[in-house]
């Protein structure tokens, strides 16, 4: 799967609070957050309603550290994770940054982008 995605019984805010105190205990900081329904009725769709973040996340050690070795990795900084409403629930979840990674053929960043994923789906674990 190119996705990690766990389940809470918390509201939308309720998890992106608890999102952020979670990352800033990893050194992660939300760098930007978007509303997507909020975004989108902006610019005149209004048929889009559905409960949905999308936050922007980095650790600024680990995204120089990456950067230095390969700047395809900009491509995919920052890393993402999405708080939404699916069913009825609130969903965290994020694109794998393995998954991301293995399109640049270097195993130095392999083994990084494995430990960034861990941590961040710790993170999610722990947000849930």
């Amino acid at each position: 799967m190119f996705h990690y995605t766990v389940e809470t019984d918390q509201t939308i805010d309720e998890a992106v609070n608890t999102l952020e105190k979670n990352l800033k205990e990893e050194k992660f900081g939300v760098l930007w957050q978007l509303d997507l329904p909020a975004k989108l009725q902006e610019k005149g769709v209004e048929d889009y309603t559905t409960p949905y973040r999308v936050l922007e996340v980095c650790n600024p050690q680990e995204a120089a550290r990456v950067l230095n070795l390969n700047e395809l990795v900009g491509y995919f900084l920052p890393c993402k994770i999405t708080v939404y409403e699916s069913d009825g629930k609130t969903k965290i979840g994020l694109p794998k940054p393995t998954m991301m990674v293995d399109f640049i053929e270097d195993e130095e960043l392999k083994s990084i982008a494995k430990n960034i994923e861990s941590t961040l789906i710790n993170v999610l674990d722990k947000s849930k």
